[in-house]
């Protein structure tokens, strides 16, 4: 980014200073033509002037570097932002923005070091009066990297959860199917039987895992799409309660709460269908007594709440039950199905929420608005 204006003068210093001004009808272009003010931009904003002393340090670069406004405009550059490189080497040093090569038009973006150790994010501008004139504004943009930290720290994590989650399906599905091609005549039908279907358990595990990969990505990147169609929610939910019954639970276990008339919903029911299980089969993996479900009529939309009588979650994980890797009390799956959950609930224009039931177990409550396929709408 370029600022324009002249760079060395009492009005520059004044308009980019602490006195620039910030109303007025001829304002919203900001100081020197920017489109917008200096203390508007996201990152922090560092302008030299032809002689090397700051002309411009905006808000961000306050937040940033920690050094107020008034002690950086009219300092010399390097005594304002005094960088080092990661080997501890002074950077205005190093690079000589005004006396190196006539050529030069800047510095890439790198990671720098400012008094205390801290990094930042740091790239620079030279601009010149002609191709290979001397210097007459040196702009610095400054990022803080604890965001871009935060992002590496989550993929790393992604990357080993998903390896472990992975090694131990692949695992028993390698030495099980080894097994049977090596000494297939030595076992007997129920032996084969039983491998195979611990294969295939674990076959299904894979599949799932790569699912939700799948999904985290898509969420992430903004690319989950929603294919609505009707859904009738309460005999979606008849169904996922049906299929833990089928699978061993006692049917009384369930409590099913219908509030009439639910307006008609508009919604993936395969999304749908995997923000119930997830819901369900939490409620049921980690919380005890009956697992309530209430349907019920919402402000332009329909709400789900999904309860149980265990213990419930702690007060202080309630922030952050949604993020990726959050596991309850007990151990188990890959702590992204309520990631996933959100994302979903989320695309779809609605909103999640968690809190204590009023058994003192676990209530998960999401809400789903009314809504209609563009071609309908058109």
């Amino acid at each position: 980014m370029s600022v324009v204006g002249t760079s060395g003068s009492p009005a520059a210093r004044g308009r980019w200073g602490p006195a620039a001004p910030r109303s007025g009808p001829d304002d919203s272009a900001g100081p020197g033509g920017l489109g917008a003010h200096p203390d508007d931009l996201p990152d922090g904003l560092v302008v030299a002037d032809e002689s090397g002393h700051v002309v411009c340090f905006n808000a961000a670069a306050e937040r940033i570097t920690a050094v107020s406004r008034d002690q950086a405009i009219g300092v010399p550059l390097e005594r304002a932002l005094p960088l080092e490189d990661l080997e501890g080497r002074r950077w205005w040093q190093l690079t000589d923005p005004y006396g190196g090569l006539a050529t030069r038009i800047g510095q890439p973006e790198r990671n720098l070091l400012l008094p205390g150790g801290r990094e930042v994010l740091v790239t620079a501008r030279y601009v010149r009066s002609a191709p290979t004139g001397p210097v007459r504004r040196v702009v610095v943009s400054l990022r803080d990297t604890e965001a871009r930290r935060r992002t590496e720290r989550s993929h790393a994590e992604l990357i080993a959860t998903v390896a472990h989650e992975l090694r131990s399906p692949l695992t028993s599905v390698k030495g099980f199917t080894a097994t049977l091609l090596a000494k297939w005549e030595r076992f007997t039908d129920e032996q084969k039987r039983l491998m195979l279907e611990t294969v295939d358990a674990d076959a299904n595990r894979v599949t799932r895992l790569i699912a939700e990969l799948l999904d985290i990505s898509r969420i992430d990147s903004g690319r989950l799409e929603v294919r609505r169609q009707p859904v009738d929610i309460a005999a979606a939910v008849s169904r996922h309660i049906q299929a833990h019954v089928a699978a061993g639970q006692a049917a009384d276990r369930f409590l099913l709460r219908v509030t009439q008339p639910l307006p008609a919903l508009w919604a993936d029911p395969d999304k749908v269908d995997q923000v119930l299980s997830n819901l369900l089969e939490n409620a049921v993996r980690h919380g005890e007594g009956t697992v309530t479900i209430d349907i019920e009529p919402a402000p332009a939309g329909t709400s789900v709440t999904v309860s149980d009588e265990g213990p419930g979650i702690p007060e202080e994980s309630m922030n952050r039950v949604f993020t990726r890797f959050w596991r309850g009390s007990k151990r188990g799956g890959t702590g992204l199905g309520l990631y996933i959950v959100k994302g979903i609930v989320e695309v779809h224009g609605g909103t999640i929420t968690v809190g204590r039931a009023p058994g003192g177990g676990a209530r998960f409550r999401f809400t789903l608005p009314v809504a209609t396929p563009a071609y309908l709408t058109s």
